[in-house]
């Protein structure tokens, strides 16, 4: 049974909207429940010719360290479809275009504090084009192997939530 929602406030913090919803719960127990509220987003696994992973090591702010990810952004248009902000996150970030995509399906990265909803893609056939960073975005690209990139996950170095996701959607829909 959904919760009914009594009262519903929000509030624009940069790019981000904090609701906060007065509701009853099925049992009539009421009580205020936050969370946030962005856009859709996607995550690439970009595989090259010789099975190498383009990775990204990026500079992020909220834990003021450069982390291990795979090409991930924003879907600016929410009435385009995913695969179109993926294959422009994948050149902007990476240089890189893609011949072929595998829609690897989608994710709720943290569904009790977030709506955040992530679109997962694995893009083969690579060919070079120009990355076009945003002003804010430090990004150096690598491309490592599978084997080192599964080194990176196991040994905690690789925890960019989305790039696991689509590391574990990928494998599993190809084994």
């Amino acid at each position: 049974m959904a919760w009914k929602i009594n009262r519903s406030a929000a509030q624009k913090v940069d790019r981000f909207e904090v609701i906060v919803d007065e509701v009853t719960l099925p049992n009539g127990d009421e009580k205020n429940f936050s969370y946030l509220s962005f856009a859709k987003g996607v995550c690439i696994l970009p595989i090259t010719e010789d099975h190498q992973v383009l990775c990204l090591k990026q500079y992020r702010h909220a834990f003021k360290s450069w982390e291990w990810e795979l090409p991930a952004g924003m879907i600016d248009d929410e009435n385009a479809p995913p695969l179109e902000t993926a294959k422009r996150e994948l050149e902007e970030e990476t240089g890189y275009v893609a011949e072929h995509w595998l829609e690897l399906g989608s994710f709720y990265p943290s569904p009790g504090s977030t709506s955040e909803e992530i679109f997962l893609f694995a893009a083969a056939g690579l060919k070079p084009a120009e990355q076009k960073l945003e002003n804010s975005e430090q990004i150096d690209v690598h491309k490592i192997t599978m084997g080192e990139l599964k080194e990176l996950v196991l040994d905690g170095e690789f925890r960019h939530g989305a790039g696991l996701a689509a590391i574990l959607r990928y494998k599993f829909k190809t084994d």
